[in-house]
């Protein structure tokens, strides 16, 4: 199999990664037929191996002159460390070896070489940013004064662009710390212990004597991934390890012209999952030349607020169409109860552990296990509900560029929000947004179409008028223009500008304006490889406004007579015609009436392959008289039910839009 990716003009190479499911493998040497059950035992026999030589690895060199040695990227003889964390490792001579007795091939010791350095060479950032806030601990770590804040960023590598929430937390850390010893820790590995070496085997650090990937030649959405595995938890020679072969169904997310590469097996209980890596050409993506965007404005029950404008030759910019909202209410609903949830289960484990004391045979050791248990699945469906979240709003905002035929999304930068001011309750809900997997997800769907994600600078987005750059006045609704809030905005230049609208709306607009008008001011973060614009230049600001559009003539239509009577019942419309003859199913003939024909089935419904026995059936209740109805009817039967009742988006993917979508934008319902 190549290894090469053809590319055209103005593609680029990008490499991804879908998830896969192993559920059964061939041996190749005997013929048989591993059950899902067994494959995941050898495969955790394996991991159990990898895992305990990269523990050893790390405890060993869990320390400061290691860490930035291997940081350094240079050996004792002044020679560049190679790329891959397992050669450099054994250029320094840092080996591993299998307990005494267990025999195992090279290829297993070059993956525990490979994860215990690549968390080893991720330790180094976290020792800087400790290093750097002990020196600079200020005198209250509650709140910092704007001097301790520049002192504290001056020492920090790249600390300038560093989000406020990162360093709070890290203080917040150490104050734990001192708390509990009466001291300052000396620096990042006093603090924190040495990380634990995950079950998992990265195969990307084999070669074809430890494990091959080749797709599947009728089907090219099926890959054999082959395997040595071990037949017992202590193999004794290598009689002992065997070929496996493991079909593995595709992802359609992978195209089928794409390079796959050796993937990483997972254990996820009673599974095995393959972290399936693949190279793939996508369009190239520019930082400038952009003449249609869309902007995206972050909010707490409206999670997302979108619209597209343009860029027009002259240099003025306009709207395209009035935008559009992704309301997650409910989804935040549940995610919030589901926190006070686990933090009351945290509070009664805490509890416990202080009743038991390390004492043998408590009473209350049972329950606490059982408490232990049910905060596992707590977390286990808060991940799942931020997940689902993530996803269908990364969807929704790319499926909002592609529509409006945008080269680029200018997402507000919101990595160092932390809410106050707003009530506890408030507080927490903004703060604990899955915005960071949103904006990832994001720019892994955008790049796939060629779409670039440029973050903006969110200072005065909200606060600032659109069209004229006033300071808005934020009232609590549009028919209440006195009472004080900030779902509403409205600006006080009623003469010259006079524009008015959801605080949202006008946030889109003014990030689109300014990331179109920023173009020149676009660069790219070299550790992150993400796009932005750190800093708002006021010559460019003052450009950075929405032209209203032109005001068309229309007849005037002012009140010159009494308005006719009307009679108080009316006769009803009737056809002139007799109705045509409908299909034939189970709405019978088309009733005299505006009863639509060309629907049989639920149109929500069926576009999600869900039928109307999704939900559960509700008791029937018998009325006098008549037949068994229900006392409610489930709305999720008629709407497609599960998660996206509750998160509006857009139409799925597979419709085609239209040339000017965002012309008649509103409020997704």
């Amino acid at each position: 199999m190549s290894r090469k990716l053809p590319l055209g003009e103005g593609e680029t190479a990008r490499t991804a990664c879908a998830r896969g499911l192993l559920r059964t493998g061939v041996v190749e040497k005997t013929g048989e037929v591993l059950s899902a059950a067994v494959l995941v035992q050898r495969v955790g026999w394996a991991a159990d191996l990898v895992s305990g030589m990269a523990a050893g690895l790390l405890a060993g060199h869990w320390n400061a002159t290691d860490v930035d040695v291997l940081a350094s990227g240079e050996d004792a003889g002044g020679r560049t460390l190679p790329s891959n964390a397992w050669m450099a490792l054994r250029r320094l001579g840092w080996t591993a070896a299998p307990a005494r007795g267990v025999r195992v091939n090279d290829r297993i010791v070059r993956m525990a070489q490979e994860q215990a350095g690549r968390a080893l060479r991720s330790a180094r950032w976290r020792a800087e940013l400790t290093c750097a806030v002990l020196e600079t601990w200020p005198g209250d770590p509650g709140r910092r004064t704007p001097e301790e804040w520049d002192r504290v960023r001056e020492a920090v590598p790249g600390g300038r662009h560093l989000p406020s929430g990162v360093i709070r937390s890290r203080t917040r850390q150490i104050t734990a710390f001192a708390t509990q010893h009466g001291r300052l820790p000396a620096d990042v590995f006093e603090l924190e212990a040495a990380p634990r070496a995950a079950r998992m085997l990265l195969l990307s650090a084999c070669d074809g004597q430890q494990a091959t990937i080749e797709r599947g030649e009728d089907d090219p959405q099926r890959a054999l991934l082959r395997l040595q595995l071990p037949t017992r938890p202590d193999p004794r020679s290598y009689r002992d390890w065997t070929w496996v072969a493991c079909p593995v169904p595709l992802p359609p997310t992978i195209p089928p012209g794409a390079v796959l590469h050796l993937p990483t097996l997972r254990l996820a209980g009673s599974k095995v999952r393959a972290d399936l890596a693949y190279t793939h050409a996508v369009p190239r993506t520019s930082r400038t030349g952009h003449t249609v965007a869309l902007g995206v404005d972050w909010g707490l029950n409206t999670l997302l607020s979108a619209g597209a404008a343009r860029l027009h030759d002259d240099g003025h910019i306009t709207a395209l169409g009035h935008g559009a909202q992704f309301r997650a209410t409910g989804v935040l609903a549940r995610q919030h109860r589901l926190r006070r949830l686990s933090e009351h289960l945290h509070a009664k484990a805490d509890r416990y552990q202080r009743l038991i004391d390390e004492t043998t045979g408590h009473p209350l050791t049972g329950r606490h296990e059982v408490l232990r248990e049910e905060i596992r699945r707590v977390c286990d469906r808060r991940s799942n509900l931020n997940d689902a979240l993530a996803r269908a709003a990364a969807r929704w905002t790319v499926d909002q560029a592609i529509a409006a035929q945008a080269t680029v999304i200018y997402l507000e930068d919101l990595r160092s929000m932390e809410a106050g001011g707003m009530g506890r309750t408030m507080n927490t809900r903004l703060s604990q947004t899955v915005r960071g997997q949103i904006a990832d997800r994001i720019r892994h769907l955008a790049a796939e179409a060629g779409i670039a994600v440029v973050t903006v600078p969110p200072r005065n987005t909200s606060r600032h008028c659109p069209r004229c750059l006033s300071p808005l006045r934020h009232r609590k609704a549009p028919d209440r223009p006195t009472t004080p809030g900030w779902k509403w905005a409205i600006c006080p230049d009623r003469a010259g500008c006079g524009w008015q609208g959801d605080r949202d709306h006008g946030a889109w607009q003014r990030i689109a304006a300014r990331g179109l008008t920023h173009q020149a001011k676009t660069v790219t973060d070299r550790p992150t490889m993400q796009m932005m614009i750190r800093t708002v230049v006021d010559t460019l600001e003052t450009q950075a406004v929405i032209t209203p559009p032109a005001e068309t003539s229309r007849t005037d239509r002012s009140k010159t007579g009494p308005t006719r009577r009307k009679t108080t019942r009316p006769a009803p419309r009737r056809r002139r015609a007799p109705s045509p003859t409908g299909p034939s199913g189970p709405a019978g003939k088309r009733p005299e009436g505006h009863a639509p024909t060309d629907r049989r089935r639920l149109p929500r419904a069926a576009h999600r392959h869900q039928g109307e026995t999704t939900i559960s059936t509700p008791s029937p209740r018998l009325r006098p008289g008549g037949p068994p109805s229900s006392r409610h009817r489930p709305r999720g039967a008629t709407l497609g039910a599960g998660f996206h009742l509750h998160a509006h988006a857009t139409p799925p993917r597979w419709a085609q839009p239209t040339p000017d979508a965002m012309s008649d934008m509103g409020s997704l319902s």
